[in-house]
């Protein structure tokens, strides 16, 4: 609970973002990175009670994009248009005149975060069907031209070579088959990226996917891009056989996307921990067993590389 400027604060967003009502608590939800996000809890004259999730964003996100604010709203008015499992956006404060920096109002939405190992068999083929229903939204029917295009950031991130490469997840092995050929050439026609697919940002309630959440990182791009993405994620977390079964649902479901360049794009998702993976504060053996699974996945991808 938060209390006395704190609370009048939020009151004051209340007022704007659920006119009517009035504020009944205000909690920290735990797990916000690059920005702080606080679930209240509102109640209207006739008796209703909701609860709403206010993002407020960190510098991080700022200095990347003084809009995100704005843009990760538009973004969930579109997806949700779409038939995309996401919150319902609100309330958006571009400017930061309530609370002192951007922020949005989504619905909050009641579900456990990510996935348990047995529920795999039913929560895969939804993990990749929800995906392959990101990927479809018709770009030509909403406005995202404001997002940025994923093969320009990768590029300023294989362009921009930190001085000490990360040895320990074959940071030098990945750049040098990535940085010679980058940009790739296109395969196939841009779609909607989430930008960080993984089942940590996704919500589920008795078995089923309720809402994939945190959008920030959107872009537009090669489907291979989410991909590659989810494949390391769900490796690391659930092991070979469901990345495998991962992969083939998402293909059944998208079989005119041309996979070719997947292994390039495995090594693009298998360098985004590069010198980050040990500042993540996990316990020893989990961290361990992600080097382990991680040197397969880098191997895997070269292995397929090579064979061309």
């Amino acid at each position: 609970m938060r209390h006395g400027g704190e609370r009048d604060r939020y009151s004051r967003l209340v007022e704007r973002a659920a006119p009517g009502a009035t504020l009944c608590d205000v909690a920290a939800l735990p797990g916000g990175v690059s920005s702080r996000v606080t679930v209240v809890g509102v109640r209207y004259p006739d008796g209703r009670h909701h609860r709403l999730v206010v993002r407020e964003y960190g510098d991080r996100d700022l200095q990347r994009n003084p809009d995100v604010a704005a843009h990760e709203f538009r973004v969930l008015q579109v997806v949700r248009a779409a038939g995309v499992p996401a919150p319902e956006p609100h309330y958006l404060d571009r400017t930061g005149a309530i609370l002192g920096t951007p922020l949005i109002v989504i619905a909050y939405v009641d579900g456990q975060n990510g996935l348990t190992s047995s529920d795999l068999d039913r929560g895969l083929p939804q993990l990749a069907e929800t995906l392959a229903k990101i990927h479809s939204v018709d770009l030509a029917a909403a406005d995202l031209s404001f997002l940025p295009r994923q093969e320009v950031v990768y590029a300023e991130v294989l362009t921009l070579r930190p001085a000490t490469l990360d040895d320990s997840l074959d940071e030098p092995r990945i750049r040098e088959v990535l940085e010679p050929i980058w940009p790739l050439p296109r395969r196939n026609r841009p779609v909607l990226l989430h930008g960080d697919y993984w089942p940590g940002n996704t919500l589920w309630r008795d078995g089923r996917l309720v809402a994939v959440v945190d959008w920030e990182d959107a872009a537009l791009g090669d489907p291979l891009a989410d991909l590659g993405n989810a494949r390391l994620e769900i490796l690391w977390a659930y092991g070979p056989d469901a990345m495998h079964a991962f992969t083939r649902r998402y293909r059944e479901l998208m079989p005119h996307i041309d996979v070719s360049h997947l292994p390039y794009w495995d090594l693009v998702a298998a360098l985004r921990p590069a010198g980050k993976l040990s500042e993540w504060g996990l316990d020893p053996q989990t961290e361990q067993t992600m080097r382990t699974r991680h040197r397969l996945f880098v191997d895997q991808a070269l292995q397929a590389l090579n064979r061309r």
